[in-house]
């Protein structure tokens, strides 16, 4: 039994909160702290001139400018996307419903070299429009289009997903007010729905900036890995792991760190301000 207004853990099992946070401390230390230090150790291993040489050669600037150019086109159109959907799926009832949602869900449990390699069949050379696209001279595949699309493939779950269950719990109970008003659908989005969704919508937005910005598989599938022109940060660190560049390797790989530790901490003041809006969409 327990005492009376007491929580169960706090009656029964006293002796294993210590223990329990000791085991959580070692866990992340080793498997998230340690290969953090080593990434940044390494980088700066030959000093501050090397590091800094690594990360400001040309291929290195380029790979920095692509990675934040692919990021600028696929996360606001994932914003658009997820708030539409999120929209479509929390005010209204249709057929297909369900279909559309385990669509949204899809990425979540595809492997991003198949989501790269769905753009390679479609536009690729050999694909159902490559001849059509190389008699009109588009490139889609070995391009920044393809790196984009790939993109956006494996991340718009990202905002839909937050998104979706906090529309749902709010419900529409005051948009209909502003619309029995007299208040047309643009006004209503902006004035009522809107300030009522963009903490979440923010929050998804960060977790499908810092996605991708990291993506890897789909993009390193349509990138063909050209230098200086289709190899973003990720794809820059493994070519520079393979030629045994470690030190640029690793410097390349400190920005990405960098930018993770960024979206990690905007996402965690997020969090901390906000936390009873974002309580209601962490069901998935």
């Amino acid at each position: 039994m327990t005492a009376v207004g007491r929580p169960f853990s706090q009656t029964r099992l006293p002796g294993f909160a210590p223990l329990l946070v000791i085991a959580s401390a070692t866990v992340m230390t080793v498997l998230v702290l340690l290969p953090l230090f080593v990434v940044f150790s390494d980088a700066f291993s030959k000093g501050i001139g090397h590091y800094l040489a690594a990360i400001t050669e040309p291929d290195a600037v380029s790979a920095m400018k692509l990675t934040l150019l692919v990021a600028a086109i696929a996360v606001p159109l994932n914003a658009v996307f997820g708030i539409a959907a999120a929209w479509c799926i929390a005010r209204f009832e249709f057929r297909g419903k369900g279909v559309l949602l385990t669509l949204i869900d899809l990425p979540f449990s595809m492997s991003p070299v198949v989501s790269g390699l769905v753009w390679v069949l479609l536009f690729g050379a050999q694909g159902w429009f490559g001849t059509w696209l190389i008699d009109h001279d588009v490139k889609i595949i070995f391009a920044t289009t393809g790196l984009v699309l790939a993109t956006i493939l494996v991340t718009f779950p990202f905002v839909a997903r937050e998104l979706i269950p906090l529309m749902q719990d709010q419900g529409s109970d005051e948009e209909a007010a502003a619309l029995t008003l007299g208040a047309g659908g643009f006004t209503t989005f902006w004035r009522i729905t809107l300030p009522n969704i963009r903490w979440a919508l923010l929050y998804g937005v960060l977790l499908c900036n810092a996605r991708a910005m990291g993506e890897f598989g789909a993009v390193s599938v349509v990138s063909g890995h050209i230098r200086g022109l289709t190899t973003t940060l990720p794809l820059h660190v493994e070519v520079l792991y393979n030629d045994y560049d470690f030190v640029g390797a690793f410097a390349a790989a400190s920005l990405l760190a960098s930018l993770g530790l960024v979206t990690l901490v905007l996402k965690t003041g997020l969090e901390w301000r906000h936390s009873g809006e974002l309580s209601a969409n962490r069901r998935h």
